[in-house]
């Protein structure tokens, strides 16, 4: 929703400067495009201006940057390890791939997303975990704590991976999160 209005807002901002750009350029009949928009024809000081101009781009800067926020990632690194039988590298994904397609398989969850960061000497683990309005949450964390994560600390040979857990519940056809 949040998204949605701020796309809504997007666009009506673009179609007002279309109408302004449109005015100016004369397309509009009816309209005089040389007429006083403001009473007054007196300019504010040198300095005013470029303080607004300069505030524009910072404000422009800063949307920018949010709006680049919110592309998702997905970091896929690569993990190596030598030793005296040779060296042995795998990727994050294919990593949390087995573990995610087990969670999986618990009752009353639909889908896992799983992300491994972090270099393998400290690993983190993040899991989004997409459950039916019915699960019982306390019972997949339970078993993802007690089955899942203790044989993916193993297989990986890092006893100190951490986890964390998001749910996102399916109540109708809207998600909604519960953390």
């Amino acid at each position: 929703m949040n998204r949605f209005l701020l796309g809504l807002l997007g666009l009506i901002l673009l179609a007002a400067g279309a109408a302004a750009a449109a005015v100016h350029l004369g397309f509009v009949p009816g309209i005089d495009r040389d007429a006083v928009l403001v009473p007054g024809t007196v300019l504010p000081p040198t300095w005013v201006l470029v303080v607004v101009a300069a505030a524009a781009v910072v404000i422009a800067l800063l949307c920018l940057r949010w709006l680049i926020a919110q592309v998702p990632r997905r970091r896929i690194s690569t993990w190596s390890w030598a030793d005296d039988a040779g060296a042995t590298r795998i990727t994050t994904a294919t990593a949390a791939a087995p573990f995610a397609d087990e969670v999986t398989t618990y009752p009353g969850v639909r889908k896992v997303e799983a992300a491994l960061t972090g270099p393998h000497t400290a690993p983190r683990l993040a899991l989004v975990v997409r459950a039916h309005g019915d699960a019982d949450l306390r019972g997949i964390r339970r078993r993802i704590d007690d089955e899942g994560l203790p044989r993916l600390r193993e297989a990986l040979g890092t006893p100190d991976l951490q986890a964390t857990v998001e749910f996102r519940m399916t109540t109708s056809k809207a998600d909604a999160r519960v953390h």
